[in-house]
């Protein structure tokens, strides 16, 4: 049959149906930007006019007919999952809340649809992954994506930028590397200040050539912890790499903004110098004593404390509670509360509990920098001092090879006292502000680690109740406030 007696064969619907998704195709390779793929279009127009490839064949097989109800369903979940992993890149993928850093703005348990294309969605890095999965499946424990190929980092249109105050999906920027037995606190923290400790060694003498600085002392330290957690699987496990879509996804509120200067006093938020917006239901944790009362079950449950939050750091009469101001002000009517003061940790002249993890910067979770977020194209003047502060910006997340010699930066080979970073970055905190591990802890989010906008609660479970009490009713199809 010739081509131009099939072409006439075409039904006028089918034309419709082809010509609708030629328009889509079209755009869509606009929007990613990569004409190259237009080279499959051919085979698009093939599979609805000519049909010289038959896609379907291996239906027809003996085999395949043999097993008709099977090949159905083999057909159909592979169509699926194509759907459901071209979703999850380029429109919106579901995110289950793990833990109590947003509290009370947003629940453990909460299940979130995030926007892809609030920010533009990324390109995976590794193109080649089950869908569904974020890096390992369960049970059986093997990594759900190839790692070859890979690609670098490119972000198609979105509707806006981030914005600050917005709350934001980020894959987390210190989960590179993971020991798989000890996944909390993250490895580098693990390697810094904790090795020793979960090892049951002393932490190490620093030698006097490595103490010309607070950056050297960091990495002495950092590689006599490398040492420790490699030579001791039996605590630590495997030591894995993973890149960066492939890294656990943290949900946290963006803060502060490429350029701004972020700094806490008194656990206030301060923006380039003016008091930031504090979320409508952020929490600060609070000693309670009592006047011998026992706080029951019932209290907790009015006020709306998890029992994880109920147990921590309380012993009756005195209570360490998370709350929001409404709560506060409902606690402070009750006669049988004898004194309420918040939690405020001082400047810390170790440096050893937060941030860079650095004595030249005596900071604090609760009384904090100020620190200057890096923004794309920005120079800044860099010595041995603020190196704590940017070196895993300079290696881990642009790219490049950095050593230091006495006093004397070497950025790939070349003496330098400049460094312009080549990506915004993003300064992010919880709600629940003294039970949020967040960038006070491991630094600045690097904009190629953003995955999306969270929109809408689609279900929520309250992990303390069972069965269908567990179901959050008044939380269904609830619209994620920024506030």
């Amino acid at each position: 049959m010739k081509a131009s007696q099939s072409l006439k064969d075409v039904s006028k619907s089918t034309w419709i149906k082809l010509s609708i998704v030629t328009i889509l195709y079209i755009l869509w390779v606009i929007w990613i930007g990569n004409f190259w793929l237009l080279l499959i279009y051919p085979f698009i127009f093939d599979s609805y006019t000519f049909k010289f490839i038959k896609w379907g064949a291996w239906k027809d097989t003996k085999l395949a007919q043999k097993h008709k109800k099977v090949t159905e369903w083999i057909d159909a979940l592979f169509f699926a999952l194509v759907a459901v992993y071209l979703i999850n890149i380029f429109l919106f993928q579901n995110y289950k809340i793990p833990t109590s850093s947003l509290e009370k703005t947003l629940l453990v348990g909460d299940h979130l649809f995030v926007s892809k294309v609030s920010y533009g969605p990324r390109m995976p890095n590794t193109p080649l992954a089950f869908p569904l999965v974020q890096n390992t499946f369960p049970v059986i424990n093997v990594k759900s994506y190839l790692d070859w190929p890979h690609w670098g980092y490119h972000r198609l249109k979105g509707f806006g930028d981030v914005q600050r105050n917005d709350i934001v999906v980020f894959n987390f920027p210190a989960g590179d590397t993971v020991c798989l037995r000890v996944t909390n606190p993250d490895y580098y923290n693990i390697i810094l200040n904790n090795a020793f400790d979960f090892a049951g060694m002393v932490r190490p003498e620093v030698p006097a050539k490595y103490a010309t600085s607070q950056w050297s002392k960091n990495q002495y330290i950092m590689n006599k912890g490398r040492e420790i957690v490699k030579s001791r699987k039996d605590i630590f496990g495997d030591i894995v790499y993973r890149p960066v879509d492939r890294r656990d996804n943290y949900v946290k509120r963006c803060i502060a903004l490429p350029g701004d200067i972020f700094e806490v006093k008194h656990n206030q938020v301060y923006i380039n110098g003016k008091k930031g917006n504090n979320p409508e239901k952020i929490q600060f944790v609070y000693h309670i004593q009592t006047d011998g009362t026992v706080l029951n079950d019932r209290f907790f449950e009015k006020l709306g404390i998890s029992d994880d939050d109920k147990r921590s750091g309380s012993m009756p009469p005195y209570y360490a509670l998370p709350l929001t101001k409404e709560q506060l002000a409902r606690i402070k009517t009750y006669s049988f509360i004898k004194q309420i003061t918040i939690q405020d940790i001082p400047a810390d002249s170790t440096g050893n509990s937060v941030f860079p993890y650095s004595a030249d910067y005596p900071w604090s979770r609760d009384n904090y920098g100020p620190l200057k977020i890096p923004k794309k194209g920005e120079t800044i003047n860099l010595n041995i001092k603020n190196l704590v502060l940017y070196d895993r910006i300079i290696t881990a997340y642009e790219g490049n090879k950095l050593e230091v010699k006495g006093n004397d930066i070497y950025i790939n080979g070349k003496k330098t006292g400049k460094y312009t970073f080549k990506m915004n970055y993003y300064f992010m905190l919880g709600d629940n502000r003294h039970k949020s591990a967040d960038s006070r802890y491991w630094g600045f989010v690097p904009e190629d680690h953003i995955v999306g906008k969270p929109i809408l609660v689609w279900l929520s479970l309250d992990k303390d109740k069972s069965f269908l009490k567990s179901i959050r009713w008044n939380r269904f199809f609830k619209i994620v406030d920024r506030n």
